[in-house]
């Protein structure tokens, strides 16, 4: 659902190096992307290809060798923590291993609270915290009351990953990345989580930004494809224009190894 006005989010020229000399490697490559208000992307490439460290630029944890980010049609400060913090209210990520996303020490009610203090709700009354995080819960299917003075490696992989949609419910930031973010659970849960993100993207009018591998996954959720290779965007478009009719070698090949049931596979590529 792409709007008409002037981009949420928008990268010019961005650009990341990591070592020195001999040992630089250029992982990103100078690219350039605009995103609307309730747009969904995905960008997708192999292992190696540039994405998640592109993500983890437009996120702020790394910085940017070059280039320059515009959030809400201003050039992006996030030079002290607290304008960090400011930005992350806006923006936030689930990451592919759910596993490695939470405290191990801290409870799911720890958790879930410190998403209310985070969009300034600190000093409700605690009755009124119980009832957002239980209409959080039960949006992802979960009851809170189960929920309560558990620990997050207490749920399977898929719960794990719905509690973090939860999270996203009461954050309401105006950009989400998911990051390969069904890799690791099974196909019944994958389709559940995807289902339940772009309800919440309607819900709430957020931008999606989806990095993956999984082709399928880019036709069926998104406005916008961008096909990156090396560091680059070698070819963008609608699902259609980029997976059905791809232009690029690069983007055929990726087509090209996704396994069909209903043809022989051809394995000596392997």
């Amino acid at each position: 659902m792409p709007n008409k006005q002037e981009p949420l989010l928008k990268a010019v020229g961005l650009t990341k190096e990591f070592g020195f000399g001999r040992q630089k490697t250029l992982a990103v490559a100078g690219v350039d992307i605009e995103l609307k208000e309730g747009e969904v992307i995905t960008i997708v490439g192999e292992s190696g290809s540039g994405k998640t460290t592109f993500a983890k630029m437009i996120l702020g944890l790394i910085a940017p060798t070059g280039g320059e980010i515009y959030f809400q049609g201003q050039l992006r400060d996030i030079s002290t923590y607290k304008k960090k913090l400011e930005y992350w209210k806006n923006i936030q990520a689930i990451f592919q291993d759910p596993y490695s996303a939470y405290n191990i020490f801290h409870k799911i009610d720890s958790v879930l609270m410190d998403c209310i203090r985070m969009r300034g709700g600190g000093n409700l009354p605690h009755k009124e915290k119980v009832k957002m995080m239980t209409e959080a819960c039960s949006f992802v299917n979960l009851k809170f009351e189960e929920l309560t003075n558990k620990y997050p490696f207490e749920l399977s992989g898929g719960q794990m990953q719905r509690l973090m949609i939860a999270r996203i419910f009461l954050l309401d930031p105006k950009i989400l990345i998911a990051d390969e973010i069904t890799s690791m659970i099974d196909a019944c849960s994958r389709a559940t989580i995807l289902d339940m993100l772009m309800e919440l993207r309607d819900k709430i009018g957020m931008t999606v930004i989806f990095i993956t591998h999984d082709v399928g996954l880019a036709y069926y959720v998104s406005d916008k494809v961008y096909i990156m290779e090396k560091g680059l965007f070698v070819e963008s478009g609608t699902p259609d224009e980029v997976i059905l009719h791809p232009q690029e070698t690069y983007t055929k090949r990726l087509i090209s190894d996704v396994p069909k049931i209903y043809e022989e596979w051809d394995l000596s590529t392997v």
